[in-house]
């Protein structure tokens, strides 16, 4: 009994610990996101994407890069951009780009796994829709295309044009909205977070090297000792497990790098964190939109692009000799309270956060400011959010008991 209390409370103290470490990044990502949101974007990108060709694709990278991160936002703007006129493959492009080449992944990433994970995600994503491209061209989905914009519809009518940027910073109705996206943000991913961070941590504390190496194919000799197939088994269990945790990327993160500090290879790692596309929820919206045939052909284009991305990235850093040493990577001795930089960067973001809560709900609160999100399963929604609740329960618990068994 005393072994299960003491490996609660290292479970909790571990998830804490992670999410302390992250914090500041989550924030600074959230308020960048917000502001080019409210300040920048909207209007122009849905005019812009139309064409087929590789200026679309581009537009719609860049447009996803400055969005926001959550997978339901991401779903319905790519959603509204089709149904506007975009071209399919600009329209997976701000997909892609929106979900993994976003300034909050990125910074998440660099905390808990290093430079090369880092890389491996902004590279990575742009290969994701490079061979996303190379796959449209070779199968010509052309009647799906036709049908899926047939089950949207006629889009609605656009509201009236923007202020220029020069006029909208000047504005506290703009800085109001801003605090309400800033708050949005937040909401849209506090119970993928918290379950992924109490996840991290059960794992860290309970769940033996073994298991891993069971169910990842491993060699245990290092990265570079891995044969094609382990590494083709990686990236297909990869997305299964990802699939089983039903949160999305940035959640994913902190077990992403206990994963790899088990022993599981480059490539797989990468192919969980691409995979938070190919998951049930993701697949259920998008047949709402666009119907099944069209959400299975997402649904096989993306698994594809993502196992022939995330071999080539292991492939090519093992050709350079830059493959990290997975049995070096322990995020756990990383991790803790302690006045550092880390600290100082969280209490400047919470500050930050309190005058943009300020700005949304106390100065602006009569201005509206609504963002359409993907239609979302309420059953899955309130069992989410049940599980959230109780995860709280069970880290207050567990982190009284890291300090009293």
């Amino acid at each position: 009994m005393d072994s299960f209390l003491q490996q609660w409370g290292e479970a909790s103290y571990t998830s804490f610990s992670f999410f302390w470490m992250a914090l500041w990044a989550f924030m600074l990502g959230y308020v960048i996101s917000s502001m080019i949101q409210i300040f920048v974007t909207e209007k122009r990108m849905k005019q812009s994407m139309g064409k087929p060709g590789i200026g679309s694709i581009l537009k719609g990278t860049f447009f996803g890069f400055i969005s926001s991160s959550c997978s339901f936002s991401a779903l319905a703007s790519t959603k509204s951009l089709f149904q506007k006129g975009a071209s399919f493959i600009s329209s997976v492009a701000f997909l892609l780009s929106s979900t993994n080449l976003v300034i909050e992944l990125g910074i998440i990433i660099s905390i808990f796994l290093g430079w090369q994970f880092l890389a491996g995600e902004y590279i990575g994503g742009i290969m994701l829709i490079l061979f996303s491209w190379l796959l449209v061209k070779l199968i010509r989905p052309d009647k799906l295309i036709k049908k899926a914009r047939q089950n949207l519809g006629s889009p609605d009518e656009d509201e009236d044009m923007e202020k220029p940027f020069s006029e909208k910073v000047k504005s506290m109705e703009a800085w109001s909205k801003t605090g309400k996206q800033y708050a949005m943000e937040w909401k849209m991913v506090w119970k993928d977070v918290t379950i992924g961070f109490t996840i991290a941590g059960i794992v860290s504390a309970f769940v033996p090297d073994s298991f891993f190496q069971t169910l990842f194919i491993h060699t245990g000799d290092g990265q570079q000792s891995y044969s094609f197939l382990t590494l083709l088994q990686h990236v297909i269990v990869g997305p299964l497990v990802a699939f089983m945790t039903f949160i999305g990327s940035m959640g994913n993160i902190p077990l992403a790098a206990l994963l790899y500090g088990k022993g599981v290879s480059f490539a797989g790692i990468m192919a969980f964190i691409f995979s938070d596309l190919v998951v049930f929820p993701v697949l259920r919206i998008n047949a709402k939109y666009y119907g099944w045939k069209m959400a299975f052909f997402i649904l096989l284009l993306l698994f594809l692009s993502l196992i022939i991305t995330s071999l080539t990235l292991h492939y090519g850093l093992d050709i350079m000799n830059l493959l990290p040493d997975g049995s070096q990577q322990k995020i756990t001795d990383n991790m803790g309270f302690k006045i550092d930089y880390t600290f100082f960067l969280n209490i400047a973001f919470l500050i930050i956060s309190g005058i943009l809560a300020w700005f949304g709900f106390v100065k602006g609160k009569h201005v509206m400011h609504h963002k359409e999100m993907a239609p979302k399963s309420p059953a899955l929604e309130k069992t989410l959010k049940y599980i959230a609740l109780a995860c709280y329960v069970w880290l207050i618990a567990g982190f009284v008991l890291h300090f009293v068994v």
